[in-house]
């Protein structure tokens, strides 16, 4: 297995704080006022193409046409495809999810 892109010393307590506050949350409006709050519109709209990158990238489509279609710059999306594939495992978890919540309601 692929060892994370990261060292163990990244998680603080504050870190593991703003996951629980997250995890406290029941339902995507709460996720989305609860982002609002604490983000500025350019970092949730940074935070939601790089998912879009994750998503279209296991899609299978080219750098290019994910930056045309989400207006991602091609360096953004490969470093995105480098995480998805050999970081800590946060986008396998959620893509695995989401593809798994995708079969269960089709």
């Amino acid at each position: 297995m692929e060892q994370p892109m990261l060292s163990d010393n990244w998680i603080t307590d504050e870190l593991e704080d703003l996951c629980q506050a997250l995890l406290g949350l029941e339902t995507v409006e709460e996720m989305a006022l609860f982002l609002r709050d604490l983000c500025t519109r350019t970092e949730i709209e940074g935070l939601s193409s790089r998912w879009s990158a994750a998503v279209l990238l296991e899609s299978g489509l080219s750098y290019r046409e994910i930056s045309e279609q989400t207006g991602t710059s091609i360096t953004t999306v490969g470093r995105v495809n480098e995480w998805r594939r050999y970081g800590a495992g946060g986008y396998r978890i959620a893509l695995d999810r989401l593809k798994k919540a995708g079969a269960d309601n089709g």
